[in-house]
């Protein structure tokens, strides 16, 4: 049994018509918009009725497109008949599908979250778009997960609007798989108290870009790793007392130095590198990277990066770079090379 049609909820039913059915591919005639309703609803409604119920959507500011062809009427004046229907989205197929993608290469967010926020953003379009992702849902669960995620944006967000610190435990994990807050040496957990100043998202991690109380520089945490926050009555620290951030937070420059999100100063590198990986660099470390022609099949490259980060960095394309400078760095790069080689021999 459907329930009792009125005026008010035929236009209702056909913008959800609309909505489920329709795009710039799959175009509705009123016949159509007709039979769609006795289908789904149980609703009588003649054609009158239709075009005047989409008449009303157009006043109301609904973005709706249709075709227009005029033909003679039974009295032989010319008529104009409107068909081919469909709804205008907010985003596109494609947009959509960027959007999920994103969902599903992130690494912070829990499975049972994610699967919610895909059905919303497939709501976003119609039946058409969501046979076409049906496999998302085959995907397998994501472990380990923080519930907690999506509070913790929450205060954090207000948080840094209030511009006031918050404390938190910070999570590791077991071979259990269970997260256990780092703990003091009397057992209790630590209490983690910061000055938050940013959210950003790298290498499919969420992480917080902060000051923690009593240490002078930036400090750099795994969001999906916070537990048990709450806000502080004490007020953060103004970024220009920070080192580092004396001049405020440039977002692009500061993930371009810390590409692995390690804390710590930032030092100038250079390096040999292969040609074809030039690319990588630029993705890795942006567009303040200086090159240098080396000749053959060799460019030296410069650049500005936190030093553990770039310690990692060359390690994972040792095969196709080497570091000059600084020293230090060399060094270290090539003790662990030489650990890392004495594995396998």
């Amino acid at each position: 049994m459907f329930p009792a049609t009125s005026k008010k909820t035929s236009i209702l039913r056909i913008l959800d018509i609309l909505k489920k059915y329709s795009d710039e591919n799959h175009r509705l005639s009123q016949k159509e918009i007709m039979g769609l309703l006795a289908r789904d609803y149980g609703t009588p409604v003649d054609r009158k009725a239709v075009k005047r119920n989409l008449m009303q959507l157009l006043d109301f500011g609904f973005d709706l497109e249709y075709t227009e062809t005029v033909r003679k009427g039974r009295d032989g004046e010319d008529e104009v008949m409107l068909s081919d229907w469909y709804l205008n989205r907010d985003f596109t197929d494609a947009e959509l599908r960027l959007l999920i993608d994103s969902l599903l290469f992130s690494k912070h967010i829990p499975w049972n979250q994610c699967k919610a926020l895909i059905e919303k953003l497939e709501g976003l379009s119609n039946t058409y778009f969501k046979a076409k992702v049906k496999h998302i849902r085959n995907m397998p669960e994501k472990l380990p997960e923080n519930k907690e995620l999506f509070y913790t944006i929450e205060v954090l967000d207000e948080a840094i609007s209030a511009r006031k610190m918050v404390a938190f435990h910070y999570n590791e994990y077991g071979t259990d798989k269970r997260p256990r807050p780092r703990r003091r040496e009397t057992g209790e957990p630590r209490d983690y108290k910061v000055s938050p100043y940013q959210m950003a998202a790298t290498n499919g991690r969420y992480y917080l870009i902060c000051n923690r109380k009593h240490y002078p520089g930036v400090s750099n945490y795994r969001v999906d790793r916070i537990s048990h926050i709450r806000i502080m009555n004490e007020r953060a620290t103004p970024m220009r007392l920070v080192k580092g951030l004396e001049r405020g937070l440039d977002l692009p420059k500061h993930m371009a130095e810390h590409i692995y999100m390690f804390a710590g100063e930032s030092v100038y590198v250079r390096f040999a590198a292969k040609r074809y990986i030039t690319g990588d660099i630029l993705d890795w470390f942006g567009r303040d990277v200086i090159f240098e022609d080396k000749g053959g099949d060799e460019v030296m490259a410069t650049v500005r990066v936190n030093e553990n980060a770039m310690f990692y960095w060359a390690l994972q394309y040792g095969e196709h770079i080497e570091v000059w400078e600084p020293a230090g760095l060399r060094d270290r790069v090539a003790e662990a090379a030489m650990k890392i080689s004495e594995k396998y021999l």
